[in-house]
């Protein structure tokens, strides 16, 4: 009988098989620098400093993708749309929000498919922010 080693690709998480908390640690800082240089976003993050969200944004990505918990169990459910109801998030909002995305996607260098997978994802969830 043939056994598979453990840790082989097919066992690790997406988080695993992109370079785990550095690879998402490089992606959101990198976003977060197109944030703050947009008009159009950056209103929407009260924050003077955007430290603390680019903190939360990366222990989600961190969770979602199959990292440490470490982002519910501070925050409990994600909760996306309600967290984000109080702003308005039209369309120049959703594609602003893709256009920095994109970049730092691009700058992270990822195989075709793990890129493919996170943009996939990224489009998916910019599309499901839009309340106006």
């Amino acid at each position: 009988m043939n056994e598979i080693p453990r840790g082989t690709l097919s066992e690790q998480t997406f988080y695993e098989q992109v370079g785990g908390e550095k690879t998402f640690r490089r992606l959101v800082h990198r976003f977060y620098q197109g944030v703050a240089e947009d008009p159009l976003l950056r209103p929407m993050y009260p924050e003077e400093d955007l430290g603390p969200a680019e903190e939360r944004f990366t222990l989600f990505l961190i969770q979602y993708w199959g990292g440490p918990r470490t982002y519910s169990d501070n925050r409990g459910h994600p909760r996306l749309r309600m967290r984000h109801a109080p702003f308005t998030v039209d369309r120049a909002a959703h594609d602003a929000w893709l256009r920095h995305m994109r970049v730092a996607i691009d700058e992270l260098e990822l195989s075709e498919e793990h890129e493919r997978q996170l943009w996939d994802y990224m489009t998916y969830a910019a599309a499901s922010m839009v309340n106006s």
